[in-house]
């Protein structure tokens, strides 16, 4: 089983750095599968499910809002704004942001204020994913 060196970074903290078998990132582009020795490129990342497996684990998931993915040398270097485990999300939380999203959207005081609103309706509804597919 071959590996690569993984670098997940949030904006406050290092997630995880070490080996990695695999790993899938939500991109522009769609979700981007990675494994040893790929290609060498940068894309964006968008909001969504990552999932990542370790040489003596399960696949582990993260939720992870926008950023940008590097894969250069058989190194990956994912930079977000924001990357949380599943049992890190307080799901009550992730529904009241939501709410509060949905209802700002709906008063459409500007353009401006309407997309950050769809953005963070868009994190709190990806945090909500991935916190019920811990529970599966």
């Amino acid at each position: 089983m071959e590996v690569f060196q993984a670098h997940i970074l949030a904006a406050d903290r290092n997630f995880y750095e070490g080996p990695c078998v695999s790993l899938t990132i939500p991109t522009s582009d769609g979700e981007q599968g990675i494994l040893a020795h790929h290609s060498d490129m940068i894309a964006a990342v968008l909001p969504g499910t990552l999932r990542y497996r370790t040489p003596d684990g399960p696949v582990r998931l993260a939720a992870v809002s926008s950023g940008l993915v590097k894969i250069e040398k058989n190194e990956v270097l994912v930079l977000v704004d924001s990357v949380e485990r599943p049992e890190e999300i307080d799901a009550a939380r992730a529904r009241r942001e939501a709410d509060q999203a949905r209802e700002a959207m709906l008063q459409k005081k500007s353009r401006q204020e309407y997309q950050l609103a769809q953005a963070s309706l868009a994190r709190a509804m990806n945090r909500l994913r991935v916190k019920a597919r811990e529970i599966r």
